[in-house]
């Protein structure tokens, strides 16, 4: 018997403009589909993710609210580049948490995510109306935040005898310290400013040489930029030259300049050709990183096959 359509959507998530940010495009699976069919529709779509949402039923592993009256909906997740699954991605789970709460498929304000990561929350935060009519309907703003719930990701030391192939790498940018992520096997590299990582010229073979999957680029932002910190992250092993925007790297800076500034709160910047925008807040006490971002749909259509 013939499959069903699958319905998709391509979304670019951490900004508010189309064709900024990263975008994901996010597969709605009313039946299950294999590992060799999902790869290959991340393969057909080549950017940076692709993810599958499928409903979750079971009603002896819901988790209730406060009030003990109501389930928050739960949906399955997983995500796909161009070759690889992977464990963790920030701007694709934006991006499936911003088609539910605009397609109308839930009417609660907090949805939850079963991973490879474990459950993951994502939440729907009105924005502040807007002065201008078109902006409203029925007197509430229709933009909204999506702020997610992940894990932040340890880091350990790095004493690596390889500092240069790492530079020459990151095409001879001033390296300052070096780290290594636990639980994604990145490089987490410190430059000197964040003009330096805005400079980078990556040289992609040679990133390919360098231990570990992939190599997060940091520097702390200019004075009066707006922003607490700048990134680039790399990672041509898993098919993505530069990925746009990674939330996920965030779960690795944010306790990084948590340590540095003094701070919990952060608004930082990646700062890829197509660029883009996370807020975020650390909850050092519960080992968990909130990443607040907007995201907007840019295309929507139905897979055949």
């Amino acid at each position: 018997m013939a499959k069903k359509p699958v319905k998709y959507c391509v979304v670019d998530a951490f900004t508010d403009l189309p064709f900024k940010g990263n975008p994901a495009a996010v597969c709605w699976l009313e039946e299950e589909r294999d590992e060799e069919w999902l790869q290959a529709v991340a393969r057909e779509f080549n950017i940076s993710e692709t993810c599958y949402l499928t409903r979750f039923t079971d009603p002896e592993s819901d988790i209730r609210d406060s009030s003990n009256t109501t389930a928050n909906p739960r949906f399955r997740l997983r995500w796909f580049t161009p070759v690889a699954e992977v464990k963790l991605c920030g701007h694709a789970t934006l991006a499936a948490a911003h088609f539910l709460f605009s397609s109308g498929l839930v009417d609660a304000n907090i949805i939850e995510f079963l991973t490879l990561s474990g459950v993951l929350t994502a939440k729907r935060v009105p924005e502040a109306p807007k002065a201008d009519p078109l902006n409203l309907q029925n007197g509430v703003a229709q933009e909204f935040f999506v702020e997610l719930n992940f894990p932040i990701t340890p880091m350990i030391e790095f004493n690596c005898a390889e500092v240069s192939l790492i530079s020459k790498a990151l095409g001879g940018a001033p390296v300052m310290e070096i780290k290594k992520t636990t639980t994604s096997d990145d490089l987490f590299v410190v430059l000197s400013s964040g003009k330096a990582v805005a400079d980078v010229q990556p040289q992609f073979d040679e990133i390919k040489k360098c231990p570990g999957r992939g190599i997060i680029v940091t520097g702390l932002a200019l004075p009066g930029s707006g922003f607490d910190f700048i990134s680039r992250f790399f990672c041509p092993n898993l098919g993505l030259n530069e990925d746009p925007v990674c939330g996920s790297a965030h779960c690795a800076l944010a306790p990084y300049w948590c340590q540095k500034l003094g701070k919990c709160d952060f608004v930082a910047y990646q700062a890829s050709p197509r660029g883009g925008i996370l807020n975020l807040h650390l909850d050092e006490k519960n080992q968990r990183l909130l990443l607040r971002g907007k995201a907007i749909t840019v295309m929507e259509g139905s897979l055949l096959v």
